[in-house]
This record gives C-alpha cells, structure tokens and sequence, in this order.
C-alpha cells in the first residue's frame, strides 16, 4: 500500500477532507437551526453526472430530493442521484455533524462556490456539470 494511500486511511476525518481519484469524503458541522425558515447549507441545484450521498454522525439532516422534503436522523444516509434536485439544512436547534461523500468535481465545485470575491454561481455550477435551480422558497 502506497505511504499516500496509508496516511488516507489513518488520519482522523475531523473538519477534513480525505480524497482518492474518483471520491471525497468530508466532514461538516452545522452549530443549529430554528423552527423558523430553513437555512439552506446549498441552493436547490442538480449535477448532471455525479450522485452525492450524506451520513448523518450526530442531529438530523434536512434534504429536499426532487419535490420531497425528508429528514434523516443520526445513523442515517441519503443518496442525490444524478440529474435530482436537491438541497440540504438543519431542520433543528440542535447541531447537525455528518459525512458528504462527493465527486472531486463536485469539491472543485464547492470550493470555487466558496472563493472570495465577487462570482457568477449558476456559470460556477454548470463549468462543474451541474445546474443551479435558485434558492428553495
């Protein structure tokens, strides 16, 4: 086993990224949502060629797939196909920790969405084989 793909399957997740070619797998945090609106971690979007899957660790993970609004408790896991819209937020006051599983390109995506400055979001998201839908009301 190469040293690179070793350190990989050692190191702690915590607040980090562990990548290979073809996934990354991230850990987020969320400190707590309301009763009120939902504060969307994302807008509604879908990628053309890549699925996205979360595992919720701790809290619950609000998901809008398609026109359903679901929530998942800790121990459980939700899969984005490809070509679904979707977008996701914590549906409670409690904080909210889980793993994202994604494409590199679906990373590449997020950290440019991430970049300061000023950004067109819907060309960032179809230069990474996806669509921005707006922001769920």
């Amino acid at each position: 086993m190469s040293d690179e793909r070793e350190r990989m399957l050692a190191e702690r997740l915590a607040g980090r990224e562990v990548a290979s070619e073809t996934l990354v797998l991230a850990e987020w945090r969320d400190p707590g949502g309301g009763s009120g609106s939902p504060m969307y971690v994302a807008p509604l979007h879908a990628h053309h060629h890549d699925d996205e899957a979360w595992y919720v660790l701790e809290g619950t993970l609000g998901i809008r797939l398609g026109d359903r609004d679901r929530e998942i408790p800790a121990g459980g896991a939700v899969i984005a196909p490809r070509g679904t819209p979707h977008t996701y937020w914590n549906p409670r006051p409690e904080p909210l920790r889980y793993l994202i599983v994604m494409t590199p390109r679906i990373a590449a995506m997020i950290e440019a969405l991430h970049a300061p400055g000023d950004r067109d979001i819907a060309a960032i998201f179809e230069e990474h084989g996806s669509e921005f839908l707006g922001w769920p009301t």
